[in-house]
């Protein structure tokens, strides 16, 4: 076995796992046959599971689209813009497109294969799915960051939550979190209330984070983390009474505390308003909804702040 092949089993077995260590390096392994021997099984699990990665259909071809690519062991199928959904491709159908391109994925997609459609964008997808008759589709929310077309994600692991934050939710879950962890990165498999949970975290921390920067142009993600913080998590906490009282759910405490730790690992992202329907359109319905009710607005805050931008 050449010292390159056997250096990236040796990476392999430290990504799927970490408690296995290998107390010498492979050039040492290599020179040390009873060593190698003690080892080889160690590889043979790894090189085993590196080729369990199921085939899939994976919708789009940008830059989450071929880092899944890049995580398979090359039976994948790339659909692009337009192209149909096969009826005969068996296993899961990965959905990295942007969210105003749904529609045109369910146009050619086979209705029979609905259900095996994972989703894996940004924002409140709830009030789509459900008109679509997909209450219970697959998603993912994917903590992960790559900085250009064809560069290995960075996994968004922070100090908060050294596990990981990505997480699945559906009957292709865990083929999905296989899949991510083959190329490196975390996947939590989670049901459907936990799902819930970590989904409207996430949407806030996009809402938040992206209006507080759009109010000082040019900031970064990590730039409102550092110097505009009391401003985001003021928004934070509002963004997420109002989430909490509409879906009548409880939130882990210190929600602020892990949103501004994520984005200190994605400091370098750029922020904007922007999918507004998906993103901060939501909560604003929120503050429709319940001023047309003669309510007080739920999001005051959020909605001074898009009329500033005049985004509203």
């Amino acid at each position: 076995m050449a010292i390159n092949s056997l250096t990236k089993l040796s990476t392999s077995t430290s990504t799927l796992w970490p408690h296995l260590t290998l107390p010498t390096s492979p050039k040492t392994l290599l020179s040390t046959p009873a060593k190698f021997a003690k080892y080889t099984p160690i590889f043979a699990m790894a090189n085993t599971t590196a080729t369990k990665v199921a085939p899939a259909v994976i919708v789009g071809g940008g830059r989450v689209g071929r880092a899944l690519q890049d995580m398979g062991n090359g039976q994948d199928l790339i659909v692009k813009r337009g192209e149909p959904v096969p009826l005969d491709f068996e296993g899961p159908i990965l959905v990295c497109t942007r969210n105003d391109d749904l529609e045109a994925v369910l146009e050619v997609t086979p209705k029979s294969r609905w259900n095996d459609l994972v989703f894996f964008q940004n924002g409140m997808l709830e009030p789509w799915l459900e008109s679509k008759g997909l209450v219970d589709a697959d998603q993912v929310l994917a903590y992960f960051a790559i900085s250009k077309l064809g560069e290995p994600p960075i996994d968004g692991k922070t100090d908060t939550n050294p596990e990981g934050l990505t997480a699945a939710y559906g009957k292709w879950a865990a083929t999905v979190a296989a899949r991510l962890n083959a190329g490196g990165l975390s996947c939590k498999v989670l049901d459907k209330e936990a799902f819930q949970k970590q989904m409207l975290e996430k949407l806030i921390w996009i809402s938040a984070f992206m209006l507080v920067g759009a109010r000082h142009p040019g900031a970064t993600v990590g730039v409102v983390e550092k110097e505009y913080r009391s401003e985001v998590c003021s928004l934070i906490v509002e963004l997420a009474s109002a989430a909490a009282a509409e879906k009548g759910l409880t939130f882990e405490e210190a929600m602020e505390d892990r949103l501004c730790a994520y984005s200190r690992a994605v400091a370098h992202f750029p922020t904007a308003v922007k999918e507004f329907k998906w993103r901060n359109g939501w909560f604003y319905s929120l503050t429709e909804k319940a001023l047309a009710a003669g309510k007080p607005d739920p999001c005051p805050l959020h909605t001074a702040w898009l009329k500033e931008l005049k985004v509203v």
